[in-house]
């Protein structure tokens, strides 16, 4: 895609949505990183409901840590792998208090040292909570990237490269939460609306659902 194409891209979904943002629930950065370490393979529905009553009794890494892990399961039992990051959370939380003072680092090498945080959560917690523009590509952005001919690559980590260098600066910031939004409900998976979209003329996609 050309570069004039990509700044009008990206022109027309900040046209749409002047300040997207993530539809994760959270208050703070603390509750972001549970939040996205949470939404691994779930719904941003799902960890909205089991969010909403966690972070009631347990918002800080301190009292995620005396919660506990089965604790901690009783409230996100219904999330896929909750096993897994009940273990991952109580760690990170003991990690964060006892290495960073109870505070999210906002630094991309010490998020990746946190149990359960790897690149892709790593990139929304610094976009997110630290105004970092990392874009961090997820199934959604992958499959848009690729679909449109935007930033065409065969990884999440080489789609995260291209975007870098195609996506203008003025749009590095918000082009995570715009590129996600558009993939989960505009550029869906098994039928696209492209009837509908307003990128469909700048689209390089050859299958264009047209019904």
């Amino acid at each position: 895609m050309s570069p004039d194409r990509v700044r009008e891209l990206f022109e027309r979904l900040r046209a749409t949505n002047p300040r997207p943002t993530t539809e994760l629930r959270y208050d703070s950065p603390f509750e972001l990183l549970v939040a996205v370490v949470l939404s691994a393979q779930a719904t941003d529905l799902s960890v909205n409901r089991a969010t909403e009553r966690l972070f009631r009794v347990a918002n800080t890494p301190e009292a995620i840590v005396r919660l506990g892990e089965e604790g901690l399961k009783r409230h996100i039992r219904h999330i896929g792998l909750y096993n897994t990051k009940a273990k991952n959370l109580v760690r990170l939380s003991r990690i964060l208090l006892e290495r960073h003072g109870g505070r999210v680092p906002a630094e991309r090498k010490a998020l990746e040292a946190l149990p359960g945080v790897g690149r892709k959560t790593a990139n929304v917690v610094l976009n997110t909570a630290f105004g970092h523009p990392t874009i961090a590509v997820d199934t959604h952005i992958f499959r848009v990237a690729n679909r449109t001919g935007l930033a065409p690559g065969k990884t999440p980590l080489e789609v995260e490269k291209k975007l870098e260098q195609v996506v203008p600066d003025e749009f590095k910031k918000d082009a995570h939460h715009w590129l996600i939004l558009h993939g989960r409900y505009v550029c869906t998976a098994r039928k696209p609306k492209c009837k509908t979209c307003i990128l469909r003329d700048l689209c390089e996609y050859p299958d264009k659902n047209l019904e």
